[in-house]
């Protein structure tokens, strides 16, 4: 009887241990399957915010190229104007000289927000501000005080 239990035990003991090694082999095959869906998933989040990031340049780019488009727009306008009230104005006297000015400034503004755009304007802006720091602070002070009174009213 001592025989036919040590056997017993020794074939429960194998069963045991083969099925302990089935847990693990199956415990590490899930492992393996988590780590590669994990990696997977990185890969996707990865390429969704590489194309968001794309998306957002894009979108970026065309909003710059439309602006620069109605800039150039507002120029052509400008000058247009200024073209017809120099033809359509008067000619002598002071009047004249008035509407001279006033077409040439709308004709040379014109000409600028179309050759420059906006980007030519910023340049233009920093470089006066670095040429003239204190009367552009006295400026944009200014500027503040009359928001901040115009926003209070």
């Amino acid at each position: 009887m001592a025989t036919a239990t040590q056997s017993n035990t020794g074939k429960y003991k194998d069963e045991f241990n083969e099925t302990m090694d089935k847990g693990k082999d199956m415990a590490k095959d899930m492992a393996k399957d988590a780590m590669d869906k994990g990696k997977d998933m990185l890969e996707k989040g990865k390429e969704a915010a590489s194309s968001v990031v794309k998306s957002a340049g894009d979108m970026a780019s065309a909003v710059g190229k439309k602006a620069q488009q109605a800039t150039a727009a507002v120029g052509s306008g400008m000058q247009s104007l200024g073209e017809t009230i120099e033809q359509k104005g008067p000619q002598d006297g002071i009047p004249g000289r008035v509407t001279g000015s006033v077409a040439d400034a709308l004709e040379n503004t014109g000409k600028y927000l179309e050759e420059h755009g906006l980007s030519g304007m910023a340049e233009d802006m920093t470089n006066l501000i670095r040429r003239n720091p204190i009367p552009a602070l006295l400026v944009g002070i200014g500027i503040g005080f009359l928001i901040s009174r115009a926003t209070r009213s």
